[in-house]
């Protein structure tokens, strides 16, 4: 192990105490990301040259979609930490299910929660629910990124034991260093999962293409989260399963398999709809 560790940056988890009233940076970061995602969304159906006249929400519809979205986030994020992480506890302890500000948020449940509020709020609005599930998954990283931030405030799910020059101890993980893998995660889940599907949405203007975004996006996440899985101490409660692989690498396989599939279907279905223009043949 390394003589010379950083220094935790130790924060207070409330950012503001009013009397009672506590507000912890946690519930910050989910404002800040949902707030960032929803003015991101709007900035990119208010772009008619990014859709070649393909059928999008309107800008009052992301409006009226945010409270959906939000709800899909937590409800989902909260049910899924509590299915895939730690059952047992909760089924002892289930007042504590809702007690999000205390942290235990799952990714995978947010997805699937935010897919199933998608799938509702679509229906007869005249738009392809896949290309709802595009605008999703371009403004996703913004939500990420905070998440893993409030994650490391919070001194939880730090990594595994490491020896270089920026480990850390946390608070409550041991005296030995360790990996800030919450900072990977930020690192690959937001800045550069965002800047790849940024570069694909404004240069290659694959909005018109619905679920190519969408696929792209939960192949990148699910590389990016199985890779830092590596660097990521396994959940206390499940530890190594099958002795070599953890949940959120088995969480993270499937949207590989999923997005890559979706990305190769939706842009051959994309292109199978092109028009023949002149000079082409059929």
């Amino acid at each position: 192990m390394s003589l010379f560790v950083m220094p935790f940056p130790v924060i207070d988890p409330i950012a503001v105490q009013i009397g009672p009233l506590a507000i912890r940076w946690y519930a910050l970061a989910y404002v800040v990301g949902i707030l960032l995602a929803w003015w991101f969304v709007r900035r990119l159906v208010e772009k008619a040259p990014l859709w070649n006249g393909a059928p999008r929400p309107t800008p009052e519809n992301i409006d009226d979609f945010i409270l959906w979205a939000t709800l899909g986030i937590v409800l989902g994020g909260r049910l899924g930490y509590v299915v895939f992480y730690n059952p047992a506890h909760y089924l002892a302890h289930p007042s504590e299910i809702w007690q999000v500000w205390g942290g235990g948020m799952s990714f995978h449940g947010g997805f699937l929660g935010v897919v199933f509020a998608m799938a509702l709020f679509t229906r007869g609005k005249g738009f392809p629910l896949l290309t709802l599930f595009d605008l999703a998954a371009a403004a996703a990283p913004f939500g990420l990124f905070f998440g893993r931030i409030a994650n490391f405030v919070n001194g939880e799910l730090w990594g595994r034991a490491a020896d270089v020059p920026w480990a850390m101890v946390f608070p409550h993980g041991g005296p030995i260093a360790r990996h800030p893998s919450q900072l990977y995660e930020a690192a690959l889940e937001g800045v550069v999962l965002f800047a790849v599907i940024a570069h694909l949405v404004f240069r290659t203007r694959l909005l018109e293409k619905p679920g190519v975004i969408a696929g792209i996006f939960a192949m990148g996440y699910g590389l990016a989260r199985f890779t830092v899985e590596y660097f990521r101490e396994p959940d206390a409660q499940l530890g190594y399963l099958f002795g070599f692989i953890t949940m959120g690498q088995i969480l993270s396989l499937p949207m590989v398999a999923v997005g890559a599939a979706l990305a190769v279907w939706a842009w051959k279905r994309a292109a199978r709809a092109r028009p023949v223009t002149a000079g082409e043949t059929s």
